[in-house]
């Protein structure tokens, strides 16, 4: 099991090729999944996750062929397996996206109940409840989401469809079937993180008819058939942001290449309040900092708010910055299992339910942590990048499921990082 060594105390210089991201390249693998021509995407990111939904859905029958610079060239039209074993998904809780373009293009779906990263709870019951309401039906049976339309019905059709908490895959489960459901379907409480308005504009590449992506209302009027395509997947804010913490942490001055800085405003924001400087520059973003920063007090919550997936890495921040912060985890009720890794190289922090209090040390001493969940792993790289002595970080294939080549890009800014086998 492969571990990352991390000997601390280097600033960060240069600059660095932000990748696709993974939250938006997943989804665009099962629209693919919508139509029988040929769909090209760019900018697909390397990563275990990626590659997890490659294997199954070439198990399904699809071509897909990867190419140089992240080209991916994916052919779903000798699909015959509509089907997700469990085997293939126990890693990733995104195998739950290809229900709804399997079920709108074939009528039927067995999709296994997903797995992925202990963070919490994320039930699939919205998305039954919503696909139901489009014409299907939907059983469990022996951890299995087994799906198909309802008698008399040849496809799905469209629905008013509020779900009853903002949900990312719901909100693009129900937008890719829509596509090819009968009549119009009007989505309330839609998520509006950027990837859902990436994967709307595919969608529409492909023939779709989509309005309001981005907003939390959007309708779609289904279309007989969606025909290929080529898009490039959006640059990914998630790493955007690990890498202006991690920089904000060691100091120094990077260009951050291809990233988003309106997709990331709330984390911008409190970088800024913290003493560091964040420009969007032409083609990217540049974060400078130098010395100890202030504590940020912050609440996640659905974007346009501080993500929840930045907050391990804002919490590795706070724990060398001056003063005290509050950080209040809404989203999911397991997310601070990092804390007790942190403590162990050096941090205060005192849990209380869904608050965090994180009193700012001097320094914090290396030590051996282990990874618990993909977030996670990247606050204990920043935190081990800080760290004085070395720093062992275990379980990284957490790590991999999300970042491309992180220790690599690393390394390239001037951190002593390596990988061990």
């Amino acid at each position: 099991m492969d571990k990352l060594l991390i000997r601390g105390g280097r600033s960060l210089q240069g600059e660095v090729d932000i990748a696709g991201a993974k939250n938006a390249a997943l989804p665009e693998l099962c629209a693919c999944l919508l139509t029988a021509e040929p769909v090209t995407l760019r900018n697909v990111p390397r990563l275990q996750d990626v590659a997890t939904m490659l294997k199954l859905i070439r198990n399904m029958g699809v071509q897909a062929e990867r190419g140089e610079d992240g080209l991916l060239r994916v052919n779903a039209g000798a699909l015959h397996n509509p089907e997700a074993p469990y085997e293939m998904v126990k890693t990733m809780r995104a195998s739950v996206l290809a229900l709804g373009p399997l079920l709108a293009r074939f009528g039927h779906a067995k999709v296994s109940l997903p797995g992925g990263c202990a963070i919490g709870s994320r039930p699939v019951d919205q998305h039954i409840k919503g696909l139901t309401a489009m014409g299907a039906e939907i059983a469990i049976e022996q951890g299995y989401m087994v799906a198909r339309l309802q008698p008399g019905r040849s496809k799905l059709r469209g629905a008013r469809i509020a779900t009853d908490m903002v949900t990312v895959t719901g909100t693009e489960n129900f937008l890719m079937a829509a596509c090819l459901a009968e009549g119009e379907t009007v989505l309330e409480n839609a998520a509006q993180e950027p990837e859902i308005p990436d994967l709307a504009e595919m969608l529409i590449a492909m023939g779709a008819r989509i309005e309001g992506h981005g907003s939390s209302r959007i309708r779609i009027q289904g279309v007989e058939q969606l025909h290929g395509a080529s898009h490039q997947v959006v640059a990914d804010r998630i790493e955007t942001g690990t890498f202006l913490c991690a920089v904000a942490a060691t100091g120094g001055d990077v260009l951050l290449r291809n990233g988003r800085a309106e997709h990331l405003v709330a984390v911008i924001d409190k970088l800024r309040d913290a003493g560091a400087q964040v420009t969007a520059v032409a083609g990217g973003i540049r974060v400078q900092a130098a010395g100890r920063l202030r504590a940020q007090s912050f609440r996640t919550t659905e974007y346009p708010g501080f993500p929840t997936d930045m907050q391990a890495q804002f919490m590795a921040l706070n724990c060398v910055s001056v003063g005290t912060a509050k950080v209040t985890e809404t989203i999911f009720e397991n997310r601070y299992m990092h804390v007790n890794e942190l403590v162990r190289l050096g941090a205060n922090i005192q849990i209380d339910g869904k608050l965090a209090l994180v009193a700012g040390v001097p320094k914090l001493s290396g030590a051996t942590v282990m990874a618990t969940d993909l977030r996670a792993s990247a606050s204990l790289v920043i935190a081990g990048l800080v760290a004085q002595g070395e720093t062992l970080v275990d379980r990284i294939y957490h790590l991999d499921r999300g970042y491309d080549q992180m220790e690599a890009k690393l390394r390239a800014l001037g951190a002593d990082i390596e990988r061990i086998k």
